[in-house]
């Protein structure tokens, strides 16, 4: 018998998801607001103290681990590491945006000796990703992204009757603020278009042309990480993102063309991640999830938009919607399975296949900038 809990921490929301393998039970299933969160961290400590309280000691707790660090229990993490997966500028630190409250948690987990805390790798700790595709690239998929991955081949696996080596897909989680889209083959990850180095989301741009690069870091004083959650379908729609939700701008895109060519910018943007991706693998199916992948409008033109753009190449892949048992968003029940399969639960298998025991690295171990460049990068973050 093995309990288990996964956290997912995305932008709107920190989402908590536990089960019990043995009886099925879910232990919790719970959202937070994540600026709650970036207020007082430890909230979320204790909640996982009261589950422990409540039902016995867990056996594996997945943490939310940013950019992500190679596998490891919470409390053999050392300060740069926590430093790197949480990575920010002095500037940000005081204007405490979101990642700093993250940071923080990630600190008080480590100190959390009654908990049984991981902290698990980012997409491009993965040796199962060739070197070549993670050249320049910090943001192939944060640790959470690895969590909608483990739920989508666990979905499949079940669905298809095959075992998890044998799965091939797609994993796209559509995100508040980012699209990220993995590519599994053979139960491995082994690419990725991911947030902000993905194409348009629905806050953030996905990755930028060099020369606009060239122009803000030349205009600004002060170039924020805020600036990563700008420039998406919301900003090119007219909309402002934070007082209109994603339920009411896939309405008015429907009404208004202003906030149709965000829309129309989001959704091709989608087919264009998981087109990408083709090289790397040619997928039995492609698994939608996150907060837009809910709203039942927004699902139907994706899907079409995907089987329509599949169908002008000759071939057809269904697209389907990634079922969790999650009040909480997917992401937070794959971090369950994945916090199950290190405590050699009833999905241990998962481990080996995705090889999460072989991740290695540091999450700028892969840009090729002279010396002198790195260090300057170093010396104005907050490390």
């Amino acid at each position: 018998m093995v309990k288990a809990i996964g956290i997912d921490s995305g932008t709107k929301s920190m989402d908590i998801f536990g089960f019990d393998d043995e009886t099925g039970e879910v232990i919790v299933d719970v959202a937070v607001d994540r600026n709650e969160v970036t207020k007082n961290p430890r909230i979320i400590v204790d909640i996982l103290r009261e589950v422990q309280r409540e039902h016995g000691t867990i056996d594996a707790i997945v943490g939310p681990s940013g950019y992500g660090i190679p596998l490891k229990p919470a409390r053999e993490a050392t300060n740069e590491e926590i430093a790197l997966a949480t990575f920010i500028t002095k500037a940000d630190v005081e204007r405490r945006l979101k990642i700093v409250g993250l940071r923080e948690l990630m600190v008080l987990m480590r100190e959390a000796k009654d908990l049984n805390i991981y902290f698990t790798p980012g997409v491009i700790h993965l040796p199962t990703v060739p070197e070549w595709r993670k050249a320049n690239k910090i943001d192939l998929g944060t640790s959470d992204k690895v969590f909608t991955v483990v739920l989508s081949i666990v979905r499949h696996s079940e669905r298809e009757g095959i075992p998890y080596d044998k799965v091939n897909l797609i994993a796209v989680e559509i995100g508040f603020a980012y699209t990220s889209a993995m590519a599994v083959k053979n139960g491995q990850i082994v690419d990725a278009m991911a947030g902000t180095a993905g194409f348009t989301g629905y806050l953030g741009m996905g990755f930028m042309d060099s020369e606009l690069a060239y122009a803000l870091a030349n205009a600004l004083e002060d170039f924020s990480k805020l600036k990563l959650f700008e420039g998406g379908a919301a900003y090119i729609g007219g909309i402002d993102p934070f007082e209109v939700s994603p339920e009411e701008f896939v309405k008015l895109a429907k009404e208004d063309e202003n906030v149709a060519k965000g829309y129309n910018a989001m959704i091709e943007g989608i087919v264009k991640d998981v087109f990408s991706l083709l090289p790397s693998v040619i997928p039995d199916a492609i698994y939608l999830s996150g907060r837009f992948s809910r709203i039942p409008e927004f699902f139907k033109d994706v899907k079409e938009s995907l089987e329509e753009a599949f169908s002008m190449y000759g071939f057809s892949i269904e697209v389907r919607k990634l079922e969790s048992r999650a009040k909480a968003k997917e992401a937070a029940e794959g971090g369950a399975i994945l916090a199950n399969a290190i405590a050699g639960g009833i999905y241990r298998e998962l481990i080996e296949v995705l090889k999460l025991r072989e991740s290695s690295g540091k999450i700028f171990d892969w840009v090729h900038l002279s010396d002198r460049d790195r260090l300057k990068v170093f010396e104005k973050l907050e490390i």
